[in-house]
């Protein structure tokens, strides 16, 4: 078992350090978005919170780290950065990137107070181009994406004020598993 867990480690360093450098891996990571078919969501949110590249991995008790950007009706604002732990059936290691839309000003600053949390029944859309399931913050399933170029929306909508879509970047983890996302910001000077 400590075979699959080194693994599972792997696969996410792998994805991790195996993307080419980008001049600007915002930019770039907000046109996949955008080429996904959620543009309109750039358009009309307020703001949004950006993951180039978030990893995770796990056995039985897993977790994820990424650091992203804040924008407020599109100017850079601060830093963010996002954790979760996890516990339950799970096995694997993954990237992916994600985003998180704000509807309004105080949805954004809601997220801006320096500590925030998803609980358990956050939901995010995931973008994938062939094999995805529900995913959320209590658990999800196996999903492979074929990309940004062939990537597909499955849903879409704020729930309480807030909107979260992935992209999965490669690995493969499957879990069955209770948690949260919490996430931290530091305001730019």
């Amino acid at each position: 078992m400590k075979y699959i867990l080194h693994i599972a480690v792997f696969t996410v360093v792998l994805s991790l350090f195996s993307v080419p450098a980008q001049a600007d891996k915002y930019s770039d990571t907000k046109k996949m978005f955008e080429d996904a078919g959620i543009n309109h969501m750039f358009d009309s949110a307020y703001g949004y919170a950006l993951f180039p590249t978030i990893g995770k991995g796990g056995f039985v008790i897993g977790g994820a780290y990424g650091s992203g950007r804040v924008f407020e009706q599109g100017q850079y604002i601060g830093d963010t950065s996002m954790t979760q732990a996890t516990i339950g059936l799970q096995i694997g290691g993954s990237g992916f990137s994600q985003v998180v839309f704000f509807e309004d000003k105080r949805a954004l600053d809601e997220f801006c107070t320096g500590s925030f949390e998803f609980g358990a029944e956050a939901q995010a859309v995931v973008i994938t181009a062939s094999a995805s399931a529900s995913a959320n913050t209590s658990g999800s399933s196996a999903t492979a994406s074929g990309g940004k170029n062939n990537a597909a929306t499955n849903g879409s909508g704020y729930n309480k004020g807030m909107a979260t879509y992935t992209i999965t970047k490669g690995g493969l983890m499957y879990e069955a598993t209770i948690g949260g996302q919490k996430f931290t910001f530091t305001r730019n000077l």
